[in-house]
This record gives structure tokens, C-alpha cells and sequence, in this order.
């Protein structure tokens, strides 16, 4: 039996293969080096940015100190994990435990908290620090330029990590933006300063502009703000002990006002 001889000729399947073997080395180096972009879009989504402010000496010039008392700010095990409790979602947690769900309000911190920091107040510079002090005792320190996140979840989950890990770190960076410190707060202070507290309960009702106009522009002010749903500040530090408003002020409201005296002491627009 002969054998079938193959017609000669260009063999189109080897050189097919060679095209689709450039096409492949030609998009894995694409992929190399988009890769290194990639990882840092990545690393730059999970890092806490900073507000821009302007730089200041606080050796040289005066600033502002804001410290919020009584924060609810407490974290348990709830079922298989550990939660910052609020009267929203803890409710029937909370009565188990024989608890006032409506004392568990940590967005009035959040919502303090933003009010500080966005204010021309501090992206002037001017906020020397912010310190929150919590229902139990525990005090922590928030950097004046750090970002604090604007939805209340992702608010409770930096304060769930800050409360078990003590501090915060930026990615990328050794600075702490957020961390635990000893008691008690008085020891951070200026020496140079004149310590506030705020209540409605108050008999000394005074307008806020007219007050902070009057202090000294060599003296450091230190405002003590109620960051909780009922019940007042404890005076046991503070020089003195006014009202700004002749009705009740959440939180956020109050220190708008004390933010908005200061500004126009400052001549901050």
C-alpha cells in the first residue's frame, strides 16, 4: 500500500500560534503595569485623609480646645460579635440587660464631632485639639485634620476599632489620628487657658460673641460640651459654667454657635 504524501505547503496553524503568543506576552505586560496603579488606588481608598488646613504655631498663636463629655460610646457582644450599641438597632438587647435604650445615643458624638472638624474654625487652623471623653470613663484623642467618616456605619466601626485596638493609625503613615489616652484630661490643657462649660440649666445666659470677645487674645479657650441625650456636664474643672441660648441646643448646635463666636473674633469667613 502506498503512502499518502501531504501536499506541501505554509503551515498557517504555527504562525497563528506565534500571533496569539505576542498578543499574550502583550497583555500580561499591560497587566504588570497597570498593577502597581491598582494596589495603590487600593491602599489610598482605606486611608483616612486629612482636611486641609492651614499650618499654625500654637507657641505663638491662640487656639480653641473642644472636649465632649459623657459620649455614648460603649461597645458589647451582641449574639457572636462585638457592636457599639445604640438605641436603634440594640433595643431589645438593651431592655434584656435592663438598660435605657434611649441613654445608647452615639450619633450625637458623630454629629459633634463633624461639627467641629468641618467647621472654618478648624480648617483655619485654630483647633488646637478634640478630645471625647465616653459614659465610662474612657478618653480619646481625634486629630484636628483627620477625616471622620460622614455615614453613622462606618462612624461606629472606626469607633468599635478605636475602642478595642486603643488607637488608629493611617495606612501608609506611623501618625496616630486617633487614640486612647490616660485620665485625666486637664493634664493635655494649656496652661494659658480658660475652661468652659455649656448647659442649659445654666443661670448664667450670655451671648456667645459677646463673651469670647471680651477674653484676652493671649488666652487659649477650652470648651466643655455634653455629647449625651439627658443630663449635664460635670464643672468640677471648668473656670466657668454658662448658657448660650435660652432654650435646649443639641450638641452639634451648641458648639455651631461657639464656633461661630470665635470666627468672628478671629475674623474668620
Amino acid at each position: 500500500m502506498v503512502r499518502p504524501y501531504a501536499v506541501k505547503g505554509r503551515k498557517r496553524k504555527k504562525r497563528e500560534e506565534n500571533y496569539d503568543r505576542e498578543d499574550e506576552e502583550q497583555s500580561a505586560e499591560d497587566e504588570t503595569e497597570s498593577a502597581p496603579h491598582e494596589e495603590k488606588e487600593t491602599e489610598d481608598a482605606h486611608e483616612l485623609s486629612g482636611i486641609p488646613i492651614q499650618p499654625y504655631e500654637p507657641k505663638s498663636q491662640t487656639g480653641a480646645v473642644f472636649i465632649l463629655e459623657k459620649a455614648s460610646l460603649e461597645v458589647a457582644k451582641v449574639g457572636k460579635t462585638y457592636q457599639l450599641l445604640n438605641s436603634d438597632d440594640h433595643a431589645n438587647f438593651l431592655k434584656r440587660n435592663n438598660r435605657n435604650p434611649a441613654d445608647y445615643r452615639p450619633d450625637i458624638a458623630h454629629q459633634a464631632i463633624l461639627a467641629i472638624l468641618d467647621s472654618p474654625l478648624n480648617k483655619a487652623g485654630k483647633l488646637r485639639a478634640l478630645y471625647v471623653k465616653t459614659e465610662k470613663g474612657v478618653l480619646f484623642e481625634v486629630k484636628p485634620h483627620v477625616r471622620i467618616p460622614r455615614t453613622y456605619k462606618r462612624f461606629s466601626g472606626i469607633m468599635l476599632q478605636l475602642l478595642q485596638k486603643l488607637s488608629i493609625t493611617a495606612v501608609g503613615k506611623r501618625e496616630k489620628l486617633l487614640r486612647v489616652m490616660k485620665n485625666p484630661v486637664t493634664q493635655y490643657l494649656p496652661i494659658d487657658s480658660r475652661k468652659i462649660g455649656f448647659s442649659f440649666s445654666s443661670v448664667k445666659l450670655v451671648d456667645i460673641q459677646d463673651y469670647v470677645a471680651a477674653v484676652n487674645d493671649d488666652v487659649n479657650f477650652v470648651f466643655v460640651v455634653g455629647a449625651m441625650a439627658h443630663g449635664k456636664i460635670d464643672n468640677e474643672y471648668v473656670d466657668d459654667f454658662i448658657s448660650i441660648s435660652g432654650y435646649p441646643l443639641s450638641a452639634a448646635g451648641c458648639i455651631s454657635r461657639i464656633c461661630g463666636g470665635l470666627e468672628r473674633k478671629w475674623k474668620i469667613l
